[in-house]
């Protein structure tokens, strides 16, 4: 299996498991603190899969386990079933202020998970990142979607706690996996609307225009 098949298996299995297995848990007669709590540590597998193909876990799905581990064992202690479900909220607000922490290091948080994506398939002659990332232009696009990724996801944060919060226990889970469907959607669109007129994806546009000139000076 690729790399990028592994990473969508491992993005599908975070999403629906969770949400499968806590109503199988419901179904079971658990109650809702337990079924949320056992279904919040899915997510887990990341980190358990990339200790046994690598020896050792890759830094996000550390920072996620730990995350969601911490929260997980604050519910115990509390004994509060909604913050467990308001878990994916919390942790998805420390990820967007991580993101927007990150616009201004040396390599904003977008970039690894983009370059995932897009590498190979970008620029005249489609040369590897470490290439385009020597171009002003180019690195100030992936600053400015870091910090609309942040601001998104705080937004998307904000919402997924008041539903913790506010609506039937048994609803959020599922209505958890819907806003994650509508949020990627929308941030797509946001995306796109930024990036298409930036000139990443035409290789003849300005923001190209010193890898041209060096590939003529070359030529």
């Amino acid at each position: 299996m690729t790399r990028r098949r592994r990473h969508r298996l491992l993005l599908l299995v975070d999403l629906a498991g969770p949400i499968a297995l806590y109503y199988l848990l419901r179904l079971a007669g658990q109650d809702v603190h337990a079924a949320a709590l056992i279904s919040s540590l899915v997510p887990g597998l990341d980190l358990v899969t990339a200790l046994v193909r690598r020896r050792r876990p890759e830094a996000v799905a550390v920072f996620m386990t730990v995350m969601m581990l911490g929260s997980a064992l604050v519910s115990l202690l509390n004994g509060d079933p909604r913050f467990v479900l308001a878990k994916e909220g919390w942790l998805t607000g420390v990820t967007g202020l991580w993101m927007l922490a990150s616009a201004w290091s040396r390599q904003p948080l977008t970039v690894p998970f983009t370059r995932l994506l897009l590498e190979g398939r970008i620029g005249p002659g489609r040369p590897r990142w470490e290439v385009m990332w020597e171009l002003p232009r180019f690195r100030r696009i992936w600053r400015v979607c870091t910090v609309l990724w942040g601001i998104g996801l705080l937004a998307d944060a904000a919402v997924r706690v008041v539903m913790a919060y506010t609506l039937p226990l048994d609803t959020v889970p599922g209505l958890t996996a819907a806003q994650y469907v509508v949020f990627v959607l929308l941030m797509q669109v946001v995306m796109n609307v930024y990036l298409v007129p930036s000139g990443v994806y035409n290789q003849w546009s300005r923001l190209y225009e010193p890898l041209r000139a060096r590939q003529r000076a070359g030529g």
